[in-house]
């Protein structure tokens, strides 16, 4: 082994339509700042092309996660996602991935921390980044994590086992209150001097959500238009930047973190394209959505912020409950169109007059896939000399 390189345990793992390298906490530094040395090290940030590491150089790529053994009662293991820049040499770990997160039971039960038991394993995590609890339920057979199946996800080719992925009591997460400003509906004024209606919702990871129309688009965007049109991204970083102070997340828009909140657009089900020349019917969906993923427009839609979008659509008088299709809102199933094709997401809220709008549950199903398992090579430069 060369004295240039440290080995570091790893499994580079596909969850739902992101992929990252799994690590056991134990296996990096203690002290915060050279843990994310090694992290930024393994990935190959900053850099673009993010060439000398593990980054995919994608935003849906560019993603770690952490897990320890919990000594919590009742939970299996403890989870810490984080964002790794790509053109910047950080790791935020201001919120979570829901799919990174549907990874997670399969590397607790693979690594050992949790018995196989079959048909499905249950294995309890405790997200560190909200400090909410999430249940994956995992097909084992044979004493092994079952891969093959027949389920398939949007933005990920071909089909594998459903992984069914609950998130209790994810009010909250970061805010404290389901509906921050304690309003369906507030009013933003942009730096052009337009006022837009937004919502803001704080359900898995905390987000604010517009019309499209209000900000001269129509919800059918694809990522390539924002090569063509940068102004939709700059706007979306506006709002969402105003809405991580509205929130209280940030004392100034300079100090609200890259990751939380998240943003998006909405519009009423239409017909409309996707990324790679399919088309979606307006039967299909209940809502269109488009987000973002640090710089970049999503390519898909994001678990956890599926959940608040979810969510915000059975809240009666949000704007995005103003264009979802009156079914979903009955039956506790939203149906998001996003680039890719489609994300379903099973919510239940209800409102009262002594505690208004809580969330009662919220749910998706996902799959995952193993890739590689073994040891990477951490540059020595990353630790004190």
């Amino acid at each position: 082994m060369s004295k240039e390189f440290i080995k570091i345990p790893a499994v580079y793992m596909r969850g739902g339509t992101s992929k990252g390298v799994y690590l056991m906490a134990s296996d990096l530094p203690e002290d915060p700042e050279i843990r994310d040395r090694v992290i930024l090290n393994i990935y190959g940030s900053p850099d673009v092309r993010q060439i000398n590491g593990m980054g995919g150089a994608d935003p849906l790529t560019s993603k770690v996660a952490l897990l320890a053994p919990s000594k919590r009662p009742g939970v299996d293991v403890d989870y810490t996602f984080g964002y790794v820049g790509i053109k910047e040499a950080v790791v935020d770990y201001e919120g979570n991935c829901g799919n990174i997160s549907s990874g997670v039971g399969v590397y607790a039960i693979r690594q050992g921390l949790v018995e196989a038991v079959e048909p499905v394993t249950k294995v309890v995590i405790f997200n560190t980044n909200t400090n909410k609890i999430i249940e994956a339920l995992i097909p084992v057979k044979d004493g092994e994590v079952v891969f093959e199946g027949d389920y398939a996800i949007a933005g990920v080719p071909g089909h594998g086992a459903k992984i069914v992925m609950n998130f209790p009591n994810s009010a909250g997460s970061k805010t404290g209150r389901l509906l921050p400003t304690g309003n369906v509906q507030d009013t933003m004024v942009l730096n052009d001097g337009r006022s837009i209606r937004v919502s803001l919702v704080d359900a898995a990871n905390p987000s604010v959500f517009v019309k499209a129309a209000d900000i001269g688009l129509t919800g059918k965007e694809l990522p390539a238009d924002c090569d063509k049109n940068p102004g939709i991204l700059e706007v979306m970083e506006e709002i969402r930047l105003r809405a991580g102070v509205m929130m209280g997340l940030a004392s100034c828009l300079e100090k609200v973190g890259p990751a939380v909140p998240k943003v998006a657009f909405v519009a009423s089900p239409a017909d409309y394209p996707l990324s790679d020349g399919g088309l979606v019917a307006a039967g299909e969906v209940d809502l269109l959505a488009r987000t973002k993923a640090m710089a970049e427009m999503h390519k898909t839609y994001a678990v956890t912020g599926g959940i608040c979008i979810s969510t915000a659509a059975m809240i009666e008088g949000t704007v995005v409950s103003e264009v979802c299709a009156a079914e979903a809102k009955r039956e506790g199933e939203v149906r998001i169109g996003h680039p890719s094709g489609v994300l379903e997401v099973f919510v239940s809220v209800k409102n009262s007059a002594e505690q208004g709008w809580t969330l009662l549950q919220a749910g998706v199903c996902r799959t995952a896939r193993p890739i590689m398992d073994g040891e990477v090579y951490v540059s020595r430069t990353a630790f004190p000399q």
